[in-house]
């Protein structure tokens, strides 16, 4: 890997870094090593956050106190607060399933396999190996109410709707948010609210992006196939509308690559998930949160019609009722962004 790299007119030099060079100075906490991304990976779990937004408040409010074995604001350590154990099954809600599943006592569900640290609050690894997460922890949760367990499938993000739509899958988890495109084909069952975000490195001149043209001149990462891609596809033509340099935009299906990039220089904005990258900017060092966008309903997927999706929404608002919903939230140091009621098939903005 290269050791210098111009340095582009949109980025200021960082402390610890030459006026010419886009490699961090050698620290502990450096994404930029012999073992490239994989080091990216290790950083969540490895090093305390250097980010501007360290330490930040959801919208509207202060940090919630969190409990004994939870993520807070600063912590670098994955939780291990089970949040789970004490759900309860409701007959009447296992009563909704379909007798086939009800008969065979679990619902076959497709996600995309979670590796490091990368992907969290969302899912990842435990020290141990084990799956851990948000999504983890409430898809759980919604198994032990409807008095089922998940017999957990691995595809890819682009895969997993089609694979619902096919059969394949019974319900399909990962992080997706609910569109008019994806409406027609899939039906929604809304567990939280997520945003489209933008995380920068630390040197570049933006502080803020509150408008797609405030990316303008910038190269900005985001993941292939995802309402991201689509913002900003749609949006392409708003850089020379207004006069400006067009953004670039690269592709990753992995955070790993994104990460480096933001650290080595190749990378000046990642655009994702809100729950994501506000917690990416607590841990990734010489990184900062620019801000949110849009906001999405995000939920499970069922066929079309399916009884699967009333059936989820149900023990999603009975997990709100009896207070585990907001447990499993402060665990993961995310309040706030969970949503007051589900939904099946909820309104969209875009």
């Amino acid at each position: 890997m290269p050791t210098n790299h111009p340095r582009p007119a949109n980025r200021r030099p960082r402390a610890g870094r030459t006026a010419d060079s886009a490699v961090p100075a050698a620290g502990p906490c450096s994404a930029v090593t012999a073992a490239g991304i994989a080091a990216a990976l290790v950083l969540l779990a490895a090093c305390g956050s250097h980010s501007a937004d360290a330490g930040s408040a959801p919208p509207g409010g202060r940090p919630a106190a969190a409990p004994a074995g939870s993520a807070g604001p600063g912590s670098t350590a994955v939780p291990d607060e089970d949040v789970v154990a004490s759900v309860k099954a409701d007959p009447a809600l296992t009563a909704e399933l379909p007798a086939r599943i009800r008969s065979r006592g679990s619902i076959v569900l497709g996600t995309s396999r979670v590796v490091g640290t990368s992907g969290l609050p969302h899912g990842g690894q435990a020290p141990d190996g084990s799956t851990v997460g948000l999504d983890i922890d409430l898809r759980n949760a919604v198994a032990k109410v409807l008095g089922v367990t998940w017999d957990v499938q691995y595809g890819t993000f682009p895969t997993v709707i089609p694979g619902v739509q096919n059969g394949k899958y019974d319900v399909g988890q990962d992080n997706f948010g609910a569109t008019k495109a994806r409406e027609q084909v899939v039906d929604f069952a809304t567990y939280l609210d997520d945003g489209q975000s933008f995380l920068g490195a630390e040197d570049i001149a933006a502080d803020k992006v509150t408008r797609l043209t405030d990316l303008c001149g910038y190269t900005v990462a985001t993941s292939p196939g995802s309402t991201f891609q689509q913002l900003l596809t749609d949006g392409a033509d708003e850089c020379a509308a207004a006069g400006k340099k067009p953004y670039k935009v690269q592709y990753f299906s992995d955070n790993a690559p994104i990460i480096l990039g933001l650290t080595n220089g190749k990378v000046d904005i990642s655009f994702g998930p809100t729950l994501s990258l506000r917690y990416e900017a607590r841990h990734i060092p010489h990184t900062k949160y620019l801000g949110q966008i849009s906001t999405t309903p995000v939920g499970f997927v069922t066929g079309r019609h399916s009884p699967l999706a009333k059936a989820l929404s149900d023990a999603v608002n009975k997990l709100i009722a009896t207070g585990d919903y907001a447990r499993i939230f402060a665990k993961w140091g995310v309040t706030g962004t969970g949503v007051t009621r589900s939904v099946v098939n909820p309104p969209t903005t875009f």
